[in-house]
């Protein structure tokens, strides 16, 4: 940890600020721009052959050298800029703020924003010494950590594009991703990541090097640096060459790549410029109503896979556009490690996959469950007058005196355990969150506010704030981006489709996916359906590739029933229906069962809520292997009177669910029914319990 604590007041120049300003510039500022002639320029008048248009006049692109046109809408017309012109701009202001918190030996340490960006200077230098090319990817296999955002940031300043990989993720799925963006270097962080690419070294024809920091590796190893090291060799590379590269570099061209989960096939690369990052940093995050530190320093606590588009966008370059403090999380913080950062950094904005959100609310049922009879009756009471008036009345600051009592006797105290007290903005995005999940966190006064957005759109097009909520709805388009739908139905709901300075900038390599994602206009057909209300608040309806089509032809979304199951049965974990090409509806089932602290893995014993559910129709069952294995009696018919009222609300007939099983054990990621975010993998389940969902069917050829 040296590299974190040398003195690096004097180890670099301080930038060449540009003094760029906030104008309106038109759709054609980018057009006649040409490549620099840096050390790692590329040849001006190159063409994209994807449609024969200049690099610059092109809406997307599959090459990693390539450049794009910008969709600049003038109701927001940000100047383009670089990352490291948001830099510039943010030392100027905030250069001795604390950047970022760590914990070594069970005490904080900070950086500050100078220090933080002479570091990833230093590790810029390193990189190019190591020979990272022009447009070629140092790959970052790492829990989050200081390291991996100065190695990010670091990538950038050389020239290169950022590569997160899932610390979750195969040898062979690292294999895939390091070739495919011609990785010269992968920086990880211990000797179990640093073994998964020892075994494919072999297959990376363009990888130089591998560099590790968390732990020393276990002998000297060609080629193997640690990260004192790298930091060492950048000392090698004059400023002045640093320099010249970063000068060079446009907002229109790529800087990072974000790979998609997966869930339908192999990976795809996705590619952002700068300006999509630099663009979405400000803008959407200024719609979620994230303050510049001169208003307020955000605090944020960093636990979720930087190389997801939500967390990298929240945690990285957010961070750095408003001066943000990050403290980053112990890598077992999904383990259980999180709730006491939390408490310890006390954050102002939080971010949560639903999943996240879900197992703290398990964990407050099961310590509610434990505790006295007068505690369990007064934190009851608090939930239900703060719920009934969140439900009635949002938007009203002017709550009645009960509500107020409750929330200062009892749910201050609830928040202040989780870590909560100081928050005011709390979000979730990359899936769909019950409604229940959300009526309990409205009980402790706690409102989650929705973003929508996929890796193609640099994360959030859509955002839900403070001022601009509505319950169970995506929130508003940020301004200076744009949404329409097509192939409206009779109840308004359609294809949405997006445009913006947040639209990728194309699949690398991939031209025909590319060409299905966006249209001749540029428009990116996102796959999702949805709906958009009067006063342009979007709500998320299904997804066109989940859409189950019967054996009769009729079009049923899965996730409006599966969601109205795990409401209707509070026993429920998962529920995935099925029925595509059938002649009717089918289901699996899990149940909520405890994790291992250890392994983050589903255990046999039901959570507190799950016994509670077995205790009220009639059944002892503790363990899932009670109720499946045994086929507890009172269990099975209580779901399946549940499953009937689901039916009984249905729209017609072919969307009942008329066959059901319930699984031994929980979906996981490692049991490959969930991806590293939590999202169900369809096919993977499809694929694993096919003799489940045969059986269903055969019953019914008999």
């Amino acid at each position: 940890w040296s590299c974190l604590k040398m003195d690096v007041q004097g180890s670099g120049t301080s930038p060449s600020h540009s003094g760029w300003r906030s104008s309106p510039c038109g759709p054609h500022s980018l057009t006649h721009d040409s490549p620099s002639r840096g050390p790692l320029g590329t040849s001006p008048g190159w063409r994209d052959a994807s449609c024969g248009l200049p690099a610059e006049e092109a809406l997307w692109t599959t090459r990693a050298d390539g450049r794009v046109r910008l969709r600049i809408d003038p109701i927001c017309s940000q100047t383009p800029r670089t990352v490291h012109q948001m830099f510039s701009a943010t030392l100027e202001k905030y250069g001795d703020l604390s950047a970022m918190g760590f914990k070594r030996q069970g005490k904080w340490e900070h950086i500050s924003y100078t220090q933080y960006y002479l570091l990833a200077r230093k590790a810029a230098k390193g990189f190019l010494k190591l020979g990272l090319e022009r447009a070629h990817s140092v790959a970052i296999l790492a829990f989050n950590s200081p390291e991996w955002f100065f190695s990010a940031v670091g990538t950038v300043f050389a020239g290169g594009i950022l590569t997160g990989i899932y610390t979750t993720s195969s040898p062979e799925a690292c294999q895939y991703i390091a070739y495919d963006c011609r990785a010269n270097i992968i920086v990880v962080d211990t000797q179990k990541q640093l073994e998964k690419i020892l075994k494919i070294w072999k297959h990376l024809p363009h990888l130089k090097a591998v560099v590790i920091y968390r732990e020393a590796p276990p002998t000297r190893m060609p080629s193997v640096y640690t990260m004192e090291e790298l930091m060492e060799l950048g000392n090698e590379v004059p400023e002045e060459a640093l320099d010249i590269i970063i000068n060079a570099q446009k907002p229109n061209q790529c800087c990072a790549l974000v790979y998609t989960s997966g869930t339908t096939g192999n990976p795809k690369g996705v590619m952002l410029s700068q300006d999509n990052i630099t663009w979405t940093a400000r803008y959407s995050s200024q719609a979620g109503d994230i303050q510049p530190s001169e208003i307020q320093q955000e605090v944020v606590v960093s636990y979720l896979p930087l190389s997801h588009i939500a967390a990298q966008i929240y945690d990285l370059w957010t961070g750095i556009q408003w001066g943000a403090q990050v403290c980053f999380a112990e890598p077992d913080a999904l383990k259980g490690s999180l709730v006491n950062t939390l408490r310890e950094v006390e954050p102002t904005s939080h971010m949560g996959v639903p999943r996240v959100w879900e197992k703290i609310m398990e964990r407050i049922q099961e310590v509610v469950a434990q505790s006295g009879f007068i505690w369990r009756k007064m934190l009851l009471w608090a939930m239900s007058v703060t719920l009934e008036q969140n439900l009635t009345c949002p938007s009203s600051d002017l709550k009645p005196f009960t509500t107020r009592l409750a929330d200062y006797l009892v749910l201050a105290k609830v928040r202040q355990a989780l870590g909560f007290a100081k928050c005011q903005k709390n979000f979730y995005g990359a899936a769909p969150m019950t409604a229940e999940t959300q009526h309990f966190f409205l009980g402790l006064n706690i409102r989650l506010y929705a973003g929508y957005g996929l890796s193609e759109t640099s994360g959030p097009h859509f955002m839900s704030s403070p001022y601009n909520y509505r319950l169970y709805s995506s929130g508003k388009v940020v301004p200076g981006c744009r949404v329409k739908l097509v192939n409206e139905d009779a109840e308004g709901i359609g294809e949405i489709c997006l445009w913006g300075r947040t639209i990728f900038m194309g699949y690398l390599n991939m031209e025909d996916k590319t060409c299905e994602a966006i249209d001749t206009e540029g428009w990116l057909h996102t796959g999702d359906t949805g709906r958009l209300d009067a006063d342009g608040f979007l709500y998320i309806t299904g997804r066109l590739k989940e859409l189950i089509i019967t054996a009769g032809g009729e079009n049923v979304p899965p996730v409006p029933i599966e969601e109205a199951v795990k409401t209707e049965l509070p026993i429920i974990s998962n529920a995935m229906l099925i029925g595509d090409q059938r002649k009717f509806l089918s289901m699996l089932l899990t149940l909520k069962c405890t994790l291992d602290p250890d392994t983050f893995e589903p255990t046999d014993n039901l959570t507190e809520q799950a016994m509670e559910f077995c205790q009220r129709v009639g059944s002892k069952a503790t363990t899932v292997s009670e109720v499946v294995g045994k086929k507890d009696e009172a269990v099975y018919q209580a779901i399946g009177e549940g499953i009937q009222r689901v039916n009984m609300n249905a729209a017609a007939r072919p969307y009942h669910i008329q066959k059901w099983a319930i699984l031994e054990r929980d979906f996981s990621i490692s049991g490959g029914e969930l991806g590293p975010t939590m999202k169900l993998k369809r096919l993977a389940v499809l694929e694993k319990y096919k003799d489940v969902i045969e059986s269903f069917y055969q019953e019914q050829k008999k």
